[in-house]
């Protein structure tokens, strides 16, 4: 099988804390009741930069992205930020044009801890807004208001070059016409890139459980239908059209760090559940860390290295992988890759079949992508298209 670095390579760095856990949140996020030691975890967290320097080196990749997430990074020390920062320049070649995104919450968003991020090397600002309606953000658990979240933005975009802000819609009770006056006013206020996702009820949160008491109702799927083709319509109008299902940016604006997974290029994790993709000689490895942070921090401190899983793909489970990220993608995917990873081709017979029925597509350079139609099934899309 051929080695595919791609030469985009990325790096995630999680921080799992938060001040508060959202009731739709199924993300590794934890609330510390106690002070969080932030330099000893920093310190684990560089610990794993070394074991991975060690794993990826005299490969030639150059580092395209960083990405902090959690969790809540704007609960960071901005000086740990700037130590992570030293130890992976440290380690790997940084591409002139790297991509720094920190993740904000607009309640730990002020001038000083920006500017410090800033100063860190911070270039790129994801901000966790989820509504610009005071009653939308206290049915989400959201512990700031409207007003705070709009003071966040103009304030980031006084710091940082780049900026994204995250919304929910297809929440309980929400109207065609108030999504059109929400996202409006969002798209009017000069961020760079939206990530705008549908509130979906997962497993082990507390949505989960009053959804399973009949306490709350969701939407039923044509209203979601509904305001996901506003929202398409939308964007496109105000310039910042679809590049992923949930995610809209200015062309040239797309966040590269997604891209490099959704592209399924090579990209290692560190912190607390943290997860990885990356060849190692001719070998792509799955990794991922242990969820717990006392657990990770343990195991870390002990042995430089806190993975519960690190295990060699298969070729079927590469080409698998690489058509869920990949078909996300307005752009689609290479079939040609896909034979390279996974050592066989699509069904064409299949593939014709899908496309009768408008669910893929075929571009113009033979790139295979998933239509409007197809987004709403595309898990089972990847089934058909692989059985």
């Amino acid at each position: 099988m051929t080695v595919e670095l791609r030469g985009n390579f990325g790096i995630y760095v999680h921080w799992p804390f938060c001040a508060s856990k959202c009731p739709y949140c199924d993300f590794n996020s934890h609330v510390r009741h106690k002070e969080v030691d932030q330099f000893r975890y920093a310190a684990a967290l560089i610990r794993e930069l070394d074991y991975y320097a060690v794993r990826t080196s005299g490969s030639g990749r150059r580092l395209e992205s960083i990405f902090f997430g959690g969790g809540t990074p704007s609960l960071m020390d901005p000086r740990v930020v700037s130590k992570i920062l030293e130890a992976i320049s440290c380690h790997w070649s940084i591409d002139e044009n790297v991509e720094i995104t920190l993740e904000a919450n607009p309640t730990s968003s002020d001038s000083l801890r920006f500017a410090g991020y800033r100063s860190a090397g911070v270039n790129r600002l994801s901000l966790g807004v989820q509504s610009l309606r005071d009653a939308t953000l206290r049915t989400l658990g959201r512990q700031h208001d409207a007003a705070e979240a709009l003071r966040s933005m103009e304030l980031a975009r006084l710091v940082f070059p780049r900026l994204s802000f995250d919304l929910i819609y297809t929440h309980p009770d929400q109207g065609e016409d108030e999504w059109r006056e929400e996202l409006s006013l969002a798209l009017s206020l000069a961020a760079d890139h939206l990530s705008l996702y549908q509130l979906t009820i997962e497993p082990g949160t507390a949505f989960y459980s009053l959804e399973r008491s009949g306490r709350l109702v969701m939407p039923l799927e044509e209203r979601g239908r509904t305001l996901f083709d506003l929202t398409q319509d939308l964007c496109l109008a105000a310039g910042l059209p679809a590049y992923e299902i949930s995610n809209h940016a200015r062309p040239g604006s797309e966040s590269r760090h997604n891209l490099i997974y959704w592209r399924y290029g090579d990209y290692i994790g560190v912190g607390a559940g943290a997860h990885g993709r990356f060849f190692e000689k001719s070998v792509r490895y799955a990794a991922s860390a242990f969820r717990l942070p006392e657990t990770w921090l343990s195991m870390v401190e002990k042995n430089g290295i806190g993975l519960e899983q690190d295990v060699p793909l298969s070729p079927a489970e590469s080409g698998a992988e690489f058509l869920l990220m990949g078909l996300r993608l307005v752009e689609g995917i290479d079939l040609d890759r896909y034979r390279r990873l996974s050592g066989t081709n699509l069904n064409p017979e299949r593939i014709a079949s899908l496309e009768a029925l408008g669910f893929i597509t075929r571009h113009k350079d033979g790139r295979l992508a998933v239509t409007v139609e197809g987004r709403a099934v595309l898990n089972r899309l990847i089934v058909e298209l692989i059985d």
